[in-house]
């Protein structure tokens, strides 16, 4: 075998490797781990002969690449009345694309007021910069000046509401990107939860050209049965959040797939058995939460690492690997 067949063949190898594991629709190179970080843990870096780091104001659930290196981080808050631990397949997924994922338990028990969960999310951000990185294997570095905030449902509308910077509470921290997945912002137009964060006013949203990413569900407007009500209504939900957003914004809708499709396949508990009827759902959870999981990586690539391809090829239409078929596609520059 010639040495330029040899080469040949490498790089062959090579492009494959390569585009095989930059699809973000699928589980890419990083090996991962799912860490807890309570309220009373202990950390991985810190010498004994230090000081004890001071623990989140919130227990955490944080998904994070294992091998060495310096990785953006991103917030994820869940929706109302759900566990963190119920995105864990979801942070696995953007994780493995060398993302650093955190998302904290804001409440167990919560009335339709969302100032608290504003208050605490701005904590948790604060305490990011001094007291991550010693939770996190020693090898691994987050790097906080790459940092989305991202929210489902009721959380969807926390993060907004923290990006804004509306109601008197705002972080040290800059957010370099925002994602909305399903934001709900209420039970209806003239409904909403408090304090309201849609104005109803085109492009009224000034977030300083933060990129912006907002997902939605097709079922999401839709009722489950005769007792409940859509899980994202109309006047509410991502439409109106993404109406009210400035550029750069993305807007992706799946098709046939519902408002916490997104989560894990099994969700343990009585809120976890609950969550398979609360709202319209699709036939399955896993092709809304790899679309969930690739849209998100694909901006976030796009946004913090420069490398725009796969946002590109959803944007043309082009990407083999989309899980769910696009109902609705906007942009705006």
């Amino acid at each position: 075998m010639s040495p330029s067949f040899l080469f040949f063949i490498l790089f062959l190898i090579k492009e494959m490797s390569s585009s095989s594991s930059a699809n973000s629709f699928e589980d890419s190179k990083y090996k991962t781990d799912l860490l807890t970080v309570g309220l009373s843990s202990c950390c991985w870096k810190t010498p004994s002969s230090s000081p004890t780091p001071q623990s989140p104001p919130k227990r955490l659930l944080v998904a994070t690449p294992v091998e060495e290196g310096e990785y953006p981080v991103v917030m994820l808050l869940h929706g109302y009345l759900l566990y963190n631990s119920f995105y864990s397949q979801l942070m696995l997924h953007v994780s493995s694309h060398g993302f650093i994922v955190i998302a904290p338990q804001l409440y167990s028990i919560a009335g339709p007021d969302t100032m608290d969960e504003i208050k605490s999310t701005v904590e948790i951000l604060d305490w990011l910069s001094a007291g991550l990185n010693h939770f996190l294997p020693p090898q691994v570095t987050p790097n906080l000046s790459k940092l989305a905030l991202s929210g489902h449902s009721r959380g969807g509308k926390t993060a907004f509401s923290v990006a804004l910077k509306k109601f008197g509470y705002s972080s040290d921290l800059k957010i370099s990107a925002l994602i909305g997945i399903d934001p709900v912002d209420g039970m209806g137009k003239g409904k909403q939860t408090p304090p309201p964060v849609l104005t109803y006013e085109p492009n009224s949203f000034d977030l300083d050209k933060m990129p912006v990413l907002v997902i939605g569900s097709g079922l999401g407007e839709i009722s489950p049965n005769l007792l409940f009500p859509p899980c994202a209504p109309p006047g509410v939900n991502h439409r109106d959040f993404f109406r009210e957003c400035q550029g750069p914004a993305w807007h992706f809708v799946a098709k046939d797939y519902g408002h916490l499709d997104m989560l894990d396949d099994d969700t343990e508990g009585i809120r976890g058995k609950i969550s398979y009827y609360l709202c319209k759902n699709g036939e399955e959870r896993r092709p809304m939460r790899r679309f969930v999981g690739g849209s998100i990586v694909a901006f976030l690539m796009a946004y913090l690492e420069g490398d725009d391809s796969e946002l590109v090829k959803i944007k043309d239409k082009s990407h083999e690997g989309v899980p769910v078929e696009i109902q609705e596609f906007e942009v705006k520059n």
